[in-house]
């Protein structure tokens, strides 16, 4: 009792100081286990498991207190309250999605600046006035219920929708009429990563799901052996049908689509932990028809993209590495049937998609989109024009579609929304967002650097105009280097706050990202994985050694595989940092296949059931990598309670771990956001908390002004 008093005086004492980045933390009692397991041999050490109970009183009680002293020293900082107000400003503009059409009705969201989640329009025609179709902003009055997704039926009647709950994967799926803007009486549970796949009547819809969890176990416990099944809209889940399941393939998860003449129910399985999948069709006009093999060898990755009678058109990198479109007939489905339709490029061939009679292919070169244009018949009819560059999504739609929409992106661009006239290829300005700041202001330059094996790395580098190039300049580096997602130009409100604050912001185009297709994304995996690690340090190195910045003033910052990145960079090169913001991270890398849906993610890490693996995933592991009296970097490790996609205790274990082992006064705290989960669906108002709070602590860790 006495120790509790005297460690809450100390702690009002600190609050009564003038924050510094020298001023080291009181920091909440976090007790270590004498646990220690012996794996494949080599005893590992595991002080803080107890905070993988994270709903227990004590982890509860250690996140309170941790959040307490992260914001006892986040609200001394001067900068934190200007940073809040000019974020609020600039994310007030009005924003879009791209619109869906069907039955001739035109479905969007739209967001009018600081509602916390973005609105579900429809409108009867192109040009008619929208009217609200759902507004999740009714649900909560904190925001935090978000719609996750939404499918309107073929005829645009009624719409299938899913709503996700304080950040979590789970998604409870209900059925509105689009004419009352009224809900029906259904309701589907225990769904997660999954679409509704109408049927051409607009009866029913094909959907995913998994088993009810045990209880207490739907945040934390694994998620294996997805089905699909039927649902008829109007009866109870109770009474759904079971469509295809594979007990023997319990890893796998399992996507439905149909075709637009409503014939085909296609199956699209990804083996996560291998990265691969297989397609599978249903002949939903043959009554009583089986779930048959479409290209089901697991060797590559197929994805669906249109079908004409029984002839799929299918994305494919199995013989190229960089992408092709390939025609396979239901008929006869195998390999030395194919025929090739597009060949593989140069570019790496992203997503393709039929509207009207024109097939798009989205191509990234040097991590910038590229849309050509072809035939169904694969002959080229030349490119998209686009506004810059930039980022594209879009170009969704039917064979029967006379146009099709996009959206247009870059770091100093708005996302804007484009109408596309498929037949006379000619785009239109459809929405385009107005933002409280000037572009003209700023420059992006993409540089080219050698890793530490000399391979060549793409990076993009934003910073105002006239920049002196004198090493003054505070630098973030942002990466990510993984599971073949690709780092492209993106516009976001807290990137400008931090550009008109003369900061440099600099996104590395990591191995291990698609941006040269399949054979760049192995390069960045399981053993290789180091190879990313190098990446980003070459990349830092870079831009201190061209005087955009110093080590002293150059933050890590990455979220999820992005957070691991710098966990494992920031235990390899402390002095390269001023700072580090690992954001929702994979820590522990001895544990991770053992929570939620971290056991599909062994196909970019490996498995620490393996021998070989394990060796290569504790050379790295954040958590594990940490010695003690060490000067790390100042730290701002951030996560959320509700977090069921990088189970929370992976931060929870590595702050712990970081603040045992810091050997010198840098601040190594963490920030745990409650009622959010890995990002998605964020409300509005607590997107804003979080980046002032990052911002604020940058301006106190790498000395600038308003940081102290």
């Amino acid at each position: 009792m006495r120790q509790s008093k005297s460690k809450a005086l100390v702690v009002l004492a600190l609050a009564a100081l003038p924050v510094t980045a020298q001023t080291r933390p009181q920091y909440p009692e976090s007790r270590r286990l004498d646990l220690v397991e012996t794996l494949h041999g080599v005893p590992v050490a595991d002080p803080y498991r107890w905070l993988e109970d994270v709903d227990s009183a004590e982890t509860a009680a250690w996140v309170e207190a941790q959040n307490r002293v992260t914001f006892g020293v986040l609200e001394r900082i001067p900068a934190r309250a200007a940073l809040r107000e000019r974020l609020t400003k600039l994310w007030n503009y009005e924003r879009f999605g791209v619109p869906q059409k069907e039955g001739g009705r035109y479905f969007f969201t739209r967001n009018d600046g600081l509602q916390n989640q973005a609105v579900l329009l429809v409108a009867d025609a192109l040009a008619a006035e929208p009217r609200v179709l759902l507004d999740p902003n009714t649900l909560r009055e904190d925001g935090t219920v978000a719609l996750a997704a939404y499918s309107p039926s073929p005829d645009g009647k009624r719409l299938a929708y899913a709503l996700a709950e304080g950040g979590s994967d789970w998604n409870t799926w209900k059925v509105r009429d689009v004419a009352t803007g009224q809900d029906l009486s259904d309701d589907l549970k225990w769904v997660k990563f999954s679409d509704a796949a109408w049927t051409k009547d607009g009866r029913g819809f094909f959907y995913s799901r998994f088993a009810a969890p045990k209880e207490g176990e739907d945040l934390k416990g694994a998620n294996k052996n997805q089905t699909v099944w039927y649902h008829e809209v109007g009866t109870p889940q109770s009474a759904d049908k079971l469509v295809y399941e594979r007990p023997d393939k319990p890893e796998w998860y399992l996507f439905a689509q149909t075709s637009d003449d409503g014939r085909w129910l296609v199956i699209t399985a990804f083996e996560a932990s291998s990265d691969q999948q297989a397609l599978f069709v249903k002949d939903l006009a043959t009554p009583g028809s089986s779930v048959r093999a479409l290209a089901d060898a697991m060797d590559a990755r197929y994805t669906w993209v249109d079908v004409s009678d029984t002839t799929f058109l299918v994305r494919t990198d199995k013989g190229a590495p960089n992408g092709r479109l390939v025609a396979i007939d239901a008929a006869r489905p195998w390999p030395d049937q194919w025929k090739e339709i597009v060949p593989e490029a140069r570019e790496a061939l992203q997503e393709a998609s039929v509207v009207g009679e024109t097939l798009f292919a989205h191509y990234l070169q040097d991590a910038r989109s590229v849309i050509r244009r072809f035939d169904l018949a694969g002959k080229p009819k030349g490119e998209v024009a686009l506004p810059g560059l930039g980022t594209v999504g879009g170009f969704g739609g039917r064979r029967g579609d006379s146009e099709t929409f996009f959206a247009f992106t870059g770091f100093t661009s708005p996302t804007a929304i484009w109408r596309h006239d498929a037949a006379a290829n000619r785009s239109e300005p459809f929405r385009t967002p107005k933002v409280d700041f000037d572009p003209a202001a700023y420059e992006t330059k993409q540089v080219f650097y050698a890793s530490k094996d000399g391979t060549r790395v793409p990076m993009f580098v934003v910073h105002k105009k006239g920049l002196a190039l004198d090493g003054n300049n505070p630098a973030i580096l942002y990466g990510y280097g993984g599971f073949s997602v690709p780092l492209t130009p993106a516009f976001s409100v807290p990137l400008v706050a931090w550009l008109e604050r003369g900061g440099v912001y600099a996104s590395a185009n990591l191995r291990g990202g698609s941006e040269y297709g399949e054979a760049w994304h192995e390069a960045g995996t399981k053993h290789r994985k180091q190879n990313v690690f190098d990446d980003f340090v070459a990349a830092g190195e870079w831009l201190v050694a061209n005087r955009y910045t110093s080590p002293k003033k150059l933050a890590a910052m990455g979220g999820s595989n992005g957070g691991l990145l710098v966990g494992a960079v920031v235990n390899q090169r402390p002095d390269l940092w001023g700072a580090a913001l690992p954001a929702v991270g994979v820590m522990d890398m001895l544990r991770f296949h053992k929570f939620t849906v971290g056991w599909g993610w062994v196909g970019d890490y490996g498995t620490p059931e393996n021998s070989d693996d394990f060796e290569a995933l504790r050379a790295y592991s954040p958590y594990h990598n940490l010695k003690p009296g060490t000067c790390y970097p100042p730290t701002l490790v951030t996560t959320a309670d509700h977090d069921d996609r990088v189970f929370p205790a992976h931060s929870f274990k590595y702050a712990a771990a970081l603040q045992h082992a810091q050997g010198c006064a840098n601040p190594a705290l963490i920030r745990v956001e409650t009622r959010a989960g890995h990002g998605a669906g964020k409300p509005v108002s607590k997107a804003i908390e979080e980046a002032a709070d990052e911002w604020a602590f940058l301006h106190l860790a790498l000395g600038m002004e308003g940081g102290r």
